[in-house]
């Protein structure tokens, strides 16, 4: 039977590697036509040939989403291709946690975190914009965070660039409503998408453990060195203790993947064993 995301246009940002792959590959698989975009062209090449490989259809372009021209390019070459543009993941984000007290630190990382995180949003919705309204429909998926619901501490920029796709998202999804589907997509913990590897100072991380920050980190110690009992790694398990990258892109497909009438406004995917506390 086929799904709805057959031959539906999806553009990922981020694609080069990570959470974008996955989500990239996923949709191809199903039968969707993918545009993937990143500045790595190295990570885009890989993903793209994943894509080709199992026999989907997908191109690929070097994309910078600070840069407002690199994404009407972006959305250019797309309708050039393919004649459409169905889908827009929004989902290149950096993750600079850091206390007030790094700023000498931080500051750079942070400026380059709000530069993607929210004018990337912004571009992203902007490119595509009057593309979706002259086709008559189309679909803005926007990645925030569980960052995003409250304000902690360590997490100052992080949570206000996600905050602010929230906002972005929600002031699109009023304005284009029966035009324009709008989802938002709030990831909880997810150390394997490489997002880790742009946090500024560790310790930051006490913002969204709290209470549980003793237990939390040694659990997360054994979980890496693969010493944690076994049953926290299994998602069969109720006591699963990481959401793995697969299970949070299954989500996001399958928000994109329903009928033109219906929408999956919002999603939050946990681990059911998680010791987070927003």
């Amino acid at each position: 039977m086929d799904q709805p995301i057959k031959n539906r246009v999806v553009v990922v940002t981020g694609a080069g590697g990570g959470f974008g792959r996955l989500i990239s590959q996923k949709c191809a698989a199903l039968g969707a036509k993918v545009v993937c975009a990143d500045v790595n062209e190295e990570g885009l090449d890989e993903t793209i040939t994943n894509v080709t490989a199992s026999g989907g259809r997908g191109i690929s372009q070097r994309t910078d989403v600070t840069s407002y021209s690199d994404l009407q390019r972006l959305v250019g070459r797309t309708v050039d291709e393919f004649g459409a543009v169905d889908v827009m993941v929004n989902n290149a984000g950096k993750m600079p946690l850091a206390f007030y007290r790094d700023h000498a630190q931080a500051m750079d990382a942070w400026t380059r975190c709000i530069d993607i995180n929210i004018k990337g949003v912004l571009h992203g919705i902007a490119a595509v914009h009057d593309q979706m309204l002259s086709q008559g429909r189309g679909h803005v998926v926007n990645i925030s965070s569980i960052y995003g619901n409250f304000p902690v501490e360590g997490a100052a920029v992080y949570g206000a660039s996600k905050s602010a796709v929230n906002f972005l998202s929600e002031s699109l999804r009023v304005e284009a409503q029966g035009k324009i589907k709008v989802t938002v997509v709030r990831p909880t913990g997810v150390s394997m998408t490489g997002l880790t590897g742009t946090i500024v100072n560790p310790e930051a991380s006490i913002g969204i453990i709290g209470q549980n920050a003793e237990a939390a980190r040694a659990r997360h110690a054994e979980f890496l060195a693969g010493q944690a009992p076994p049953e926290i790694s299994d998602k069969d398990d109720i006591a699963y203790f990481e959401l793995d990258p697969d299970s949070l892109a299954d989500q996001v497909v399958y928000a994109i993947n329903q009928p033109w009438g219906v929408v999956i406004a919002e999603v939050t995917v946990r681990a059911s064993g998680e010791k987070l506390i927003l």
